[in-house]
């Protein structure tokens, strides 16, 4: 491994505080947030002290809807396609985390146009980017398969608790009582900014049926054309058989302490709807009472389709649960 990698690695490491990710969570405004990896102070210091550059391009998501996948792909286009840069440095470096205690507002000297992550709720989001012209990208996920992910990822990584059973999971996801609080209350709020020229609404749904014309309209909105060679490039290297190959987007370089990817890989199968192999049916019409009870009055999704017409039968040996075998190819 290359030596400044390896000492930047070690850096990142010692400043997540891993001596603190004992699944111990904490509240701020009513959100839940796990410790170690973030902090009230780093919470507060993104939603009220960061600035905000009129250039930045934010990449914002619930948790396991696709943000590493639109990571990639914009660090692509930012290139022209050119594999260079996701080939060599890590992905968390390439598009930081605003609210974690390694925030990406405190960056020195950073590539420009800066790429910067988030799962804030928008209520917590950095007051400064509402009076910029910082752009958004907004990736949206059926909530099922955002569960059962999330119940996978929970099994391997070191700063979020034991998800205890697949239905008290379930159970805990519908109330919003997880990290980031209500998968429901964070899309209805981000939903609100759609028509704002700075803001781009795109599923991952979409992006799976039709990477090429998603891309078109990324390209469109981030104001950077591309060839059809470079959009080429982008579609071949955010591929996931690519990312789940490069070390620099697998989140293999990180510490077991951290991510423990022995007990199952971060990147892993890369397909819309397996929730349906998971999701008893009593499961299923639990979620969905829920689901049209909190999204009434909202705009029709990709999946709202397609779960209806995907519902799952009686199986008498269901699988243990949300996010065994679901594996979606970019959290």
């Amino acid at each position: 491994m290359d030596e400044n990698l390896q000492t930047r690695l070690e850096n990142y490491e010692n400043s997540v505080e891993v001596s603190q990710m004992s699944g111990e969570y904490f509240t701020y405004k009513g959100i839940l947030f796990p410790s170690g990896l973030y902090s009230p102070e780093s919470i507060s210091f993104a939603e009220n002290t960061a600035s905000v550059l009129d250039d930045d391009i934010f990449i914002i998501t619930y948790p396991k809807s696709g943000t590493n996948w639109m990571i990639e792909i914009l660090c692509l286009i930012v290139k022209n396609g050119d594999p260079s840069w996701v080939r060599s440095v890590p992905i968390w470096e390439r598009a930081p985390w605003c609210e974690t205690v390694v925030s990406g507002f405190r960056v020195l000297d950073p590539p420009l146009p800066r790429l910067l992550s988030s799962h804030l709720p928008i209520q917590l989001f950095t007051k400064s980017f509402f009076k910029s012209k910082a752009k958004v990208i907004y990736v949206g996920r059926n909530p099922r398969d955002v569960v059962v992910s999330l119940y996978h990822y929970y099994k391997i990584a070191g700063h979020l608790k034991d998800p205890g059973t697949p239905d008290q999971f379930l159970q805990d996801f519908l109330k919003g009582e997880v990290q980031f609080g209500s998968w429901f209350d964070h899309i209805k709020g981000w939903i609100r900014m759609k028509g704002k020229e700075n803001f781009l609404f795109i599923t991952y749904e979409e992006l799976t049926q039709d990477l090429h014309s998603s891309l078109m309209r990324i390209c469109q909105f981030l104001d950077r054309p591309l060839d059809e060679e470079a959009l080429a490039s982008v579609m071949a290297h955010s591929a996931f058989g690519a990312m789940k190959a490069n070390t620099m987007s697998n989140y293999t370089l990180l510490p077991l302490s951290l991510l423990d990817q022995r007990q199952g890989h971060f990147l892993r199968k890369g397909v819309c709807g397996d929730w349906k192999n998971h999701f008893t049916v009593a499961q299923s019409e639990a979620f969905d009472r829920v689901y049209r009870e909190q999204m009434r009055g909202q705009q029709a999704f990709p999946w709202d389709v397609a779960s209806e017409d995907a519902s799952p039968e009686p199986d008498p040996n269901p699988s243990p649960g949300p996010g065994q075998a679901s594996e979606p190819p970019h959290p």
